[in-house]
């Protein structure tokens, strides 16, 4: 039962000795086969080298130094904006950096789903934002009890429709919850993309749903300006100041005068414009209670070296530094059939591939020297080859391995249940676990 569990911060230490007590076996792919019967913690106590301690290929590596250095620079970015930041750990799904992450000052931690908030909730995370409309009834019977049994819990969900405000106050209902679930209204992005209410109109008749439950408090206004159609900085400031407006609007017209609300919910901010948000919500106008203005991107953590690498607002504001790529995926040439072509042993199963094809950027020989991948080209994925072309210069032999950059990190985290966390000199010393 909800009311049995411990509290939160217990949940964090219980849950952190669980992890490291967790056994090694056939489960979890890359890591070496002489480890099975020792725990993560045993293991990672070991301090392994990722080159030379018994993995095996492929496996995917995430950079202590660059890890530490993006959950650092979005913490200073976050504190020099006014911005509370709640970042999104659809990403990752890995509760060692969702604790990492509030460490670094995170307000809380967005989510997607009911599953994901359920792993938050295990972890002892204490705020939660969920970026999405929630009207299944059994996952709000178990967010009521969450609620009923934690005075401490802090929840969020977006709402977007009249018909979404009943079956949410039905479900909520029926399952006697105590406490009302926090709601803001969701404006939509544009004609034609994702959800939220798609004029101001809509909006209205959304809050006034909700005020007419009791099992429901209008707490703010959120969207996420990643769908605005056709994109481009003017569009996306534009649909950020009608976001800005939509909570002065409700504010004036006493939507958040209920319930004993102590601050208004203005949330914004994937991964490719935190800049333009950062710029609109620092004009919000003095509203009646303080503005938690909320931030939301997740891809940071690892970023990568090719969706994000690219859309990144640091490459329009440079002065306020640069994020890192800290995913290398190292796959192991299997077969050279060509001066033209060769084959790694990791494919879609291994490596993200929605977005872009990994990118070949070092290749490391059996004596550990390594080289630039210069004259490697990866061409295209089977579930489990790397299609390599190869110039006739190419000097890539079977046996050598090659590291590969990753673009789109939810992809690349969702495929790996225990990631090593390694050290610039190919010392692992820890493993991250996923719950996708």
């Amino acid at each position: 039962m909800a009311a049995d569990k411990p509290a939160p911060a217990d949940r964090r230490a219980h849950t952190a000795q669980r992890l490291a007590d967790e056994r090694i076996d056939h489960r979890f792919k890359a890591l070496p086969p002489d480890a099975d019967g020792l725990t993560v913690g045993e293991l990672a106590a070991e301090r392994r080298n990722l080159f030379t301690g018994g993995f095996t290929t492929p496996v995917l590596a995430l950079s202590a130094e660059r890890l530490e250095h993006n959950l650092a620079l979005m913490e200073e970015y976050a504190t020099r904006h006014a911005l509370a930041f709640a970042p999104h750990g659809k990403t990752s799904m890995a509760p060692q950096l969702f604790e990492r992450q509030l460490a670094h000052g995170a307000w809380g931690i967005t989510l997607a789903v009911p599953h994901q908030v359920r792993v938050a909730r295990e972890f002892g995370v204490a705020r939660i934002f969920l970026a999405n409309e929630l009207v299944d009834a059994a996952a709000l019977a178990w967010l009521a009890a969450e609620l009923d049994a934690d005075p401490d819990f802090r929840f969020v969900c977006y709402v977007d429709s009249v018909r979404g405000v009943e079956l949410m106050d039905a479900a909520l209902r029926s399952a006697g919850a105590r406490r009302p679930v926090d709601v803001v209204v969701e404006l939509a992005a544009g004609d034609g993309a994702r959800t939220g209410a798609r004029t101001e109109a809509d909006c209205a008749a959304v809050a006034d749903a909700v005020a007419e439950v009791g099992t429901l408090r209008l707490v703010g206004v959120a969207g996420y300006e990643g769908e605005v159609p056709d994109a481009t900085p003017e569009r996306v400031h534009a649909w950020l100041r009608r976001l800005v407006a939509l909570a002065e609007e409700f504010d004036v017209a006493g939507r958040f005068k209920s319930g004993g609300l102590d601050e208004i919910v203005l949330s914004a901010g994937g991964s490719a414009w935190f800049d333009a948000v950062a710029d609109e919500f620092a004009s919000v106008p003095r509203l009646s209670l303080p503005v938690l203005k909320l931030l939301r991107s997740g891809a940071y953590v690892s970023h990568d070296d090719g969706h994000y690498a690219h859309l990144t607002p640091f490459n329009r504001v440079p002065s306020e530094g640069a994020l890192q790529p800290a995913f290398r995926l190292w796959a192991q040439v299997v077969s050279r059939p060509t001066s033209e072509q060769a084959f790694v042993n990791a494919g879609k199963r291994d490596a993200a591939y929605d977005l872009d094809l990994p990118a070949a950027q070092v290749v490391r020989r059996a004596d550990g020297t390594e080289t630039a991948a210069d004259g490697v080209t990866v061409t295209g994925l089977s579930d489990q080859h790397g299609w390599l072309r190869t110039s006739s210069g190419a000097d890539l032999d079977v046996g050598d391995w090659v590291g590969l950059g990753l673009s789109h990190p939810c992809t690349s985290f969702d495929k790996w249940q225990l990631i090593p966390l390694v050290e610039a000199d190919g010392t692992v010393t820890d493993y991250i676990r996923t719950y996708f």
